[in-house]
Formats: C-alpha cells, sequence, structure tokens
C-alpha cells in the first residue's frame, strides 16, 4: 500500500481524534483559565485545594488505590491458575470471569446493589443463619467492591496475557537451578509480568479516580469523590468554569500518579532482573 493510499485511510481516524478528543479537551481549558465573564483565572483550579475538594480528592485517590491494589492480588493468583490450566478449562475459567462484561456497565452495579443492600441476599441469608445483619451499602467498602467487581477484567486480562507469554523453559531451567515455587514466583513470574501489571494499573487506576457512578449507586450519595464533584458542577450548579477547573486539575494529579507508577514499575523490574 502506496503513502498516499495510507493518508487517506487515516484522514477517519484524524477527524475523529480533532472531533472527539482535541476539540472538546481545548474547550475545557478553555473553561478552567476563564470565569463566567471570560476574564483569564487560575482560580478553577485552584479550588482543588479546597477543603471540601482536596478532601474529595484524597478520598478518590484512596479508594483507587485500594482497588487497584485489589485487583493486582485477584489478577495473579487466576493468572497464574489459567496457567497451568487444560485449554478448555482456561477458556471456561476466563469466559466466566469476563461474561460481566457483557453487560450494561449500570446493571452491573445495580446488581451489586441489590447483592449488598440491607435488605439484599447477603443479609437476608445472614438473618436467616441467626446472624446479624452487616452495615454494607453506602460505605467506602461497597465502592471499593464494586470498582472491584467492574474494574478486575481489565486487570486480569493483561497480567493474564503477561503470565501465559513466560516461555515455560525459563521456569524450568529456574527449577534445575534449585528454585523452589516462592522463589520461581517472585524472581522469574512477577517481574516477567509487570508489563501487564503496569497496563492493567492504567486500566483500573485511572477510571477509579474519575468514577462517581459506582459512588452514586453503591455510596448513596453519602461519599463525595471528586467526580462526584465534578459532576454536580456540570449537571446540577451549572458552574461549567468550576468543573472544568476541578476536572483539569484531576487529569494533571492522574497523569502525575500514572507517570511514577510506570516509572517505579520500571525501577522494580530493573532490580528484580
Amino acid at each position: 500500500m502506496n503513502r498516499s493510499k495510507s493518508r487517506l485511510l487515516s484522514i477517519p481516524y484524524i477527524i475523529w481524534v480533532i472531533g472527539f478528543t482535541i476539540i472538546p479537551i481545548i474547550f475545557i481549558l478553555s473553561k478552567a483559565i476563564t470565569d463566567s465573564d471570560g476574564a483569564l483565572t487560575l482560580a478553577n483550579l485552584l479550588a482543588i485545594f479546597d477543603p471540601i475538594h482536596r478532601k474529595a480528592l484524597i478520598m478518590s485517590l484512596s479508594l483507587a488505590f485500594i482497588s487497584t491494589v485489589l485487583c493486582i492480588l485477584l489478577a495473579f493468583p487466576v493468572a497464574i491458575i489459567l496457567r497451568g490450566s487444560h485449554i478448555r478449562k482456561k477458556s471456561i475459567i476466563l469466559f466466566i470471569l469476563i461474561l460481566p462484561m457483557w453487560m450494561n456497565f449500570i446493571l452491573r452495579i445495580l446488581a451489586m446493589q441489590m447483592l449488598i443492600s440491607n435488605n439484599g441476599i447477603i443479609n437476608n441469608l445472614l438473618t436467616g443463619l441467626g446472624l446479624a445483619p452487616m452495615k454494607l451499602i453506602n460505605t467506602p467498602g461497597a465502592i471499593v467492591l464494586g470498582m472491584v467487581y467492574d474494574y478486575l477484567p481489565y486487570m486480569l486480562l493483561p497480567v493474564l496475557n503477561s503470565v501465559l507469554s513466560i516461555p515455560e523453559d525459563v521456569i524450568e531451567a529456574a527449577k534445575d537451578l534449585g528454585s523452589d515455587k516462592l522463589h520461581v514466583l517472585t524472581r522469574i513470574i512477577i517481574p516477567l509480568s509487570l508489563g501487564g501489571v503496569g497496563s492493567g494499573i492504567t486500566m483500573v487506576f485511572v477510571p477509579s479516580m474519575t468514577e462517581f457512578v459506582i459512588a452514586n449507586i453503591l455510596g448513596g450519595g453519602k461519599i463525595q469523590l471528586l467526580g462526584n464533584i465534578i459532576e454536580q458542577e456540570f449537571t446540577v450548579s451549572m458552574n461549567w468554569n468550576l468543573g472544568s477547573g476541578l476536572s483539569v486539575a484531576l487529569m494533571i494529579f492522574v497523569l502525575i500518579t500514572s507517570f511514577l507508577f510506570g516509572r517505579n514499575r520500571e525501577e522494580a523490574s530493573t532490580g528484580i532482573l
């Protein structure tokens, strides 16, 4: 295929990127650095340091970090089990794990709400067994549970791909040299899987940091994440300037955090290997 045809085929992609990525970002940036009268200001960006916004940012960061760590801890054992499974068994397990992704995002969260609500399946089961019901809904734990439930496949798939790509000869060589299973896991499998972990962190941590739907449904609106505040500024207060400023501040924070995650991953990989 010659260069002119390649350029022609890239035109729809370029139009899409310009229309649905670059222009919206420019619009948000312009709103973030201006007030309602159009005058330049940094107040919208600096609003992230207000006590309410700062508290919401810390809560968002904490829940996103916990959710990401839990996804990593759950993804690795599953990936290792699937690596040693027969191809048919592997396909069945993987199908079961990604099956919820075929449903609408909101439906998955509503299903989780029915499961952990005060009169939900879990508490009804506990009551039937003569045990006291648990306060599960409208808590930070409920939000974390919802995030892990929704984003675990996005961690599992890249981690699984990295684990499956490790040559069996490398593991066998380590065993022949006297390495036990723990040593193989910590010195071979985990270091060689850090690329997949990094991809998984990006796909889990970033949406978790900006989440507001899960917090609204499973948190009952009682736990304010920064995503909730931004959503309210755009839809309730109609303060697009402040909402844009908080969005840009959150975007910068996510980029910095993702960069630090990536650099630490590279340093860990170099140090271990």
